[in-house]
């Protein structure tokens, strides 16, 4: 039996792009989206890469105050430095418990709602480590995660063992190429049938790695990638059915969002090539002998032997030079400018940290369509090429999903004021009547509820652009009130 008190519903649809959604393809999106509010201008966080998005999700905040810095970072904060992979639910829990159970810098959803004898569920289907980062505390705070995969995640043997009874184990993972749907049906039925009607959580993340895996792995917008996409939808869309059914009248808001968007990889980049011809050899973090690590990742990620300014400043002239050279951020020397000509300081993209970079840039980007007609292109180190990736700035990246519908929003409205991913969880804390606490920078998202809000702050934009040589850049943020979201970055040779 549940009780008419609010609870809120989160829905994860990885990877997805706004631009996908449509009465065809997703019947079901569209159709929350008649009864809800719909954030036309909803971004996520840089680097634009799950682990990282996720945590924002449930910190309220950005990379410079949870610390999640990317999907993988060197963390010198650590002698000697420690390589952090996040996929690894087994390497976050051991990452906290080396930082002292600070691994994550603010407090999270699953420990505020503890705080506050609320319950917070987590049933996901993504890599074992970003499930276990949608609460990282989960089995200190005994509150559930499941995966729709990984078994050893779950943090109730009971509960898994219940669900097993009734739909057999998680669906192992499925090899590369191939979409990934029968964990999120799994998942779908395990909370329909089981989660909700015997613990009816507070809070409930319900997380599809759809259509990430496909997109990384068969295209953007391929027949077999909308087909997943519209798979995934289906699952949601018995969601939907039985929100409108029973879960509406019980007081579920519902929040459906995505982490990111994709772009198409179409040229190579080498990274490696670039430093060469300043004398630096680069390599991962397991090779002996290189000056400068690069982190495995579409998000450019620089960890010099050395970080002394000339050396920064030598490698950066030389990426500068190359052709797939995108935005640079290195720590800062003036409030805009970067300690290396021609780049932006760090803290401008929110990502100022003691685990950063210390040169974090992204690849560069266009507009042109891709093989299935999708705008946005990028240079990739080793992705391969005709295939979707993500971590950068291109608009197509940042832009990310935002629907919200339920008694406390507006029905059949579009939000046009910049919102992201951070802005959830003081949202969800306000529906809860829960206060916010300390480090938290999103927003509640007033301007999306039915009640009258006063006084509403106006959107404004904040661009910048820098050049060194035939090299320029420009970065374009926007703030609502006191908190900033970037909207996109961009490079170019004149």
């Amino acid at each position: 039996m549940t009780t008419n008190r609010t609870r809120v519903l989160i829905v994860l649809f990885d990877g997805l792009r706004p631009d996908l959604i449509g009465p065809t393809t997703t019947p079901n999106l569209h159709r929350l989206q008649q009864q809800g509010v719909t954030l036309a201008r909803q971004r996520t966080v840089w680097p634009s890469e799950t682990r990282t998005a996720l945590t924002s999700l449930v910190t309220g905040t950005s990379p410079a105050g949870h610390g999640i810095v990317g999907n993988s970072y060197l963390d010198r904060t650590h002698m000697p430095p420690r390589y952090a992979d996040t996929g690894d639910d087994r390497a976050v829990e051991t990452l906290d418990a080396v930082a002292g159970g600070r691994l994550i810098g603010t407090p999270s959803l699953g420990e505020t709602l503890a705080s506050h004898d609320r319950t917070l569920a987590v049933l996901a289907s993504n890599s074992a480590g970003a499930t276990r980062l949608l609460n990282h505390k989960a089995r200190k705070l005994g509150q559930l995660t499941l995966s729709g995969h990984h078994p050893r995640v779950a943090t109730s043997t009971e509960m898994l063992a219940s669900i097993e009874a009734r739909l057999g184990p998680p669906p192992p993972s499925e090899p590369k190429g191939t979409s990934d749907l029968a964990a999120q049906q799994w998942m779908t039925s395990a909370f329909l049938d089981i989660v909700w009607p015997e613990i009816a959580p507070d809070v409930t993340i319900l997380s599809y790695s759809e259509p990430d895996v496909s997109s990384h792995y068969i295209g953007t917008a391929a027949p077999a990638t909308l087909q997943a996409i519209a798979f995934t939808d289906a699952q949601f869309g018995r969601v939907l059915d039985w929100w409108e059914a029973e879960g509406r009248d019980a007081g579920v808001q519902v929040i459906v969002a995505s982490d990111h968007g994709h772009v198409t990889a179409r040229r190579r980049a080498s990274v490696g090539d670039a430093l060469a011809t300043v004398g630096l050899r680069c390599g991962r973090a397991d090779e002996p002998g290189v000056d400068a690590i690069l982190i495995p990742s579409q998000t450019g990620a620089l960890y010099l032997r050395e970080p002394s300014d000339e050396i920064i400043r030598r490698a950066v002239a030389a990426m500068m030079e190359a052709p797939w050279c995108g935005p640079v951020f290195t720590a800062a020397r003036t409030g805009t400018e970067g300690i290396a000509p021609g780049s932006f300081a760090r803290h401008l993209a929110l990502v100022e940290h003691a685990r950063s970079a210390d040169i974090m840039f992204c690849y560069r980007t266009d507009d042109d369509p891709d093989p299935f007609g999708l705008p946005g292109g990028t240079w990739s180190q080793d992705w391969p090429l005709g295939f979707g990736i993500h971590g950068g700035l291109h608009k197509k990246e940042m832009a990310s999903v935002g629907i919200m519908a339920g008694s406390a929003f507006k029905s059949g409205h579009q939000s046009s004021t910049a919102s992201g991913i951070g802005d959830f969880a003081p949202t969800i804390l306000s529906l809860l009547q829960i206060g916010r606490p300390a480090g938290i920078t999103g927003r509640v998202l007033d301007e999306t509820f039915s009640r009258a809000v006063a006084d509403l702050p106006a959107m404004q934009e904040d661009a910048h652009e820098i050049a060194s040589g035939a090299y320029r850049q420009g970065l374009l943020r926007l703030r609502v009130g006191d908190t900033i979201y970037l909207d996109h970055g961009w490079a170019e040779s004149r």
